[in-house]
């Protein structure tokens, strides 16, 4: 994953300027007249998907992609991929314009839709493997290279041989995964990479993401609604809602810049008369009596302060602070708690 300083050097590889994308959705009428009024005088309404969203981003690097249902963000990521044209502004992604020169572009990129599998059903991983060689016309050597070095990044030994249908869903992704990079593609977008996969193969496949942008320096771009999808591998977060871009920064600063609230688990030799801690909710841990846990906001009292007050009982046989998940920090902004605007935001 690429440092923070190392992406400033770096030069973009997608460059988005004030993109537009507007559907025209037919509005039903309710009721016998209405349908019949809808087959000889239809309505419609028009619905603002993008709305002037302008980002860039550097080769190489991994970047959250989030927003809502709703808010536009595949409808971003289907126009990037060249699925679908904007009704105005400009797209630049290495070189291409996707929806322009589609032919050209797709050969420099890959896509990963979860669930939705580029592997035949019938046939085996290896066997669609070889199909997809020949589509995309890659070389014999990067191909064995590529092959070699995927199946032992992501552990497809055991299954590369068989039929796909008897595969598990992890095993499936995996696979599909490596589909999509056989042809070493510039850039990759994932959409949902991980649903549904038990922890120990969602594990295999952010590592394996993570060790491939570091050797390859693929950029990679993540639409997902697994929030440790985006903590385990990005660096940098997007967030859209409602056509708009309401933040592009760092993840880490939304993490502590928005996320005050702070838990510490405290465990003692022995209890103590009394806990004197000012701005902090103490409660119990179930089945065991001398572990507390300490609730408070860094917007109220500082963990230093907290931890002093903890370490002045004399009694503290283990401590550990929590961090603020990242999925409840996330859903404060789509709920509106954390007002965000661009760069920056306020509760």
């Amino acid at each position: 994953m690429q440092t923070m300083q190392t992406m400033q050097t770096a030069k973009n590889i997608i460059e988005v300027n004030n993109l537009c994308k507007t559907f025209k959705i037919h509005k039903r009428a309710t009721g016998f007249k209405g349908a019949l009024k809808d087959i000889f005088h239809p309505t419609y309404e028009r619905k603002k998907a993008v709305d002037n969203v302008s980002f860039s981003i550097h080769e190489g690097e991994m970047v959250g992609f989030i927003g809502p249902n709703g808010a536009g963000k595949s409808t971003t990521v289907k126009m990037l991929s060249g699925i679908l044209y904007p009704d105005s502004g400009d797209i630049k992604v290495a070189g291409y314009i996707p929806y322009k020169q589609r032919k050209e572009y797709v050969a420099n990129i890959g896509v990963v839709f979860g669930q939705k599998y580029q592997i035949s059903w019938d046939l085996s991983p290896l066997d669609s493997f070889e199909v997809i060689r020949h589509i995309y016309r890659i070389p014999p050597k990067m191909y064995k290279e590529n092959l070699e070095r995927y199946t032992e990044l992501l552990d497809m030994g055991g299954f590369i041989h068989q039929p796909v249908r008897q595969l598990s869903l992890g095993q499936r992704m995996r696979a599909d995964i490596a589909a999509a990079l056989l042809h070493s593609p510039k850039i990759v977008f994932f959409d949902e990479p991980t649903i549904g996969i038990d922890v120990v193969g969602k594990d295999k496949i952010r590592k394996f993401i993570r060790t491939l942008n570091q050797t390859d320096n693929i950029t990679m771009i993540f639409t997902t609604h697994d929030m440790q999808d985006i903590e385990k591998t990005c660096e940098r977060l997007i967030i859209i809602d409602d056509g708009k871009k309401l933040y592009d920064g760092s993840l880490e600063t939304v993490k502590k810049g928005y996320g005050s609230s702070r838990i510490i688990e405290a465990e003692f030799e022995s209890l103590p008369v009394s806990l004197d801690l000012p701005h902090a909710v103490v409660s119990d841990v179930e089945n065991n009596a001398l572990k507390k846990l300490i609730a408070f906001s860094t917007d109220e009292v500082g963990v230093n302060e907290v931890m002093t007050a903890l370490m002045n009982t004399r009694n503290i046989k283990d401590v550990s602070i929590r961090e603020p998940e990242i999925d409840a920090i996330i859903r404060d902004i789509y709920e509106g708690k954390i007002v965000m605007n661009g760069g920056g935001c306020h509760i």
